[in-house]
């Protein structure tokens, strides 16, 4: 009994190793060579793989959209879109300024031509 019990000990002893785990995050592409070039910082963001049809038919047939083709064809349309409604806001804004800007200036003249004028023998010394 007591040799199997050695035995037990041994062998749970040597079997428990250490694991390390890294918790920090590895950059292996050179991201300054990346920027100095103009590229984005994730090379699988944008490009001929990710952008074209992973096959096409011989006979000319159209192919249809990989799911993340559909999913980053529809963001970029709901980015229109939203370039497009906020675009039209701006212009609405700077017309909306500047008919505000004429219809003060429209009002300070008619008080202006409003204020009391000279009568009398005023009247007759400025002519």
């Amino acid at each position: 009994m007591l040799k199997i019990q050695k035995l037990c000990i041994a062998a749970t002893t040597t079997a428990t190793a250490q694991r390390h785990v890294a918790l920090t995050a590895v950059r292996s592409i050179d991201q300054k060579w990346r920027a100095s070039r103009g590229l984005p910082q994730n090379p699988n963001a944008f490009g001929p793989l990710t952008n074209l049809p992973d096959y096409t038919f011989l006979d000319g047939r159209p192919t249809p959209l990989g799911s993340n083709q559909k999913k980053r064809l529809l963001k970029q349309q709901e980015i229109a879109t939203k370039i497009v409604q906020l675009s039209g806001e701006l212009d609405y804004a700077k017309k909306r300024h500047e008919t505000l800007k004429a219809a003060a200036d429209a009002e300070r003249q008619r008080i202006i031509e409003n204020k009391l004028k000279p009568k009398g023998h005023l009247l007759l010394n400025k002519k």
